[in-house]
């Protein structure tokens, strides 16, 4: 009876680790990303959906904020943000490649930080 009470304990603490490690490995992160209009945000959505791990992706236009929720125990925040940046689109910590941006639409070349606008470029207000 002893043995019996032991392993259903035992079984008992093993299924509530288990379960308080899943629902922890879920992180929320806001990040600033670079863009224009709604083809940058389907763009920056789908760069971000690409890396393993990431549940949650949504871009808005007018804060510039890309809300993630994504697995910590499968990526991290970097790897997303160095996805975007492959993309065209720089990001709080990564600068796309002179290459990436200048392969986006016109309408997607945003105003680069430290930049002045090219005559014609969209600018936020």
């Amino acid at each position: 009876m002893k043995k019996s009470i032991f392993i259903l304990t035992s079984v008992c603490f093993s299924l509530l680790s288990y379960a308080q490690e899943s629902s922890s490995k879920n992180e929320k992160e806001s990040i600033e990303v670079l863009g224009n209009c709604n083809m940058c945000k389907k763009r920056i959505e789908k760069a971000a959906f690409s890396v393993e791990g990431v549940k949650y992706a949504t871009w808005d236009n007018s804060s510039g904020q890309l809300s993630l929720i994504y697995n910590g125990l499968k990526t991290d925040i970097d790897t997303i943000e160095k996805q975007i940046a492959a993309i065209g689109h720089d990001t709080e910590h990564h600068i796309s490649t002179d290459i990436a941006y200048d392969g986006l639409p016109a309408c997607c070349q945003y105003v680069r930080k430290g930049q002045e606008p090219k005559p014609g470029q969209i600018t936020k207000h």
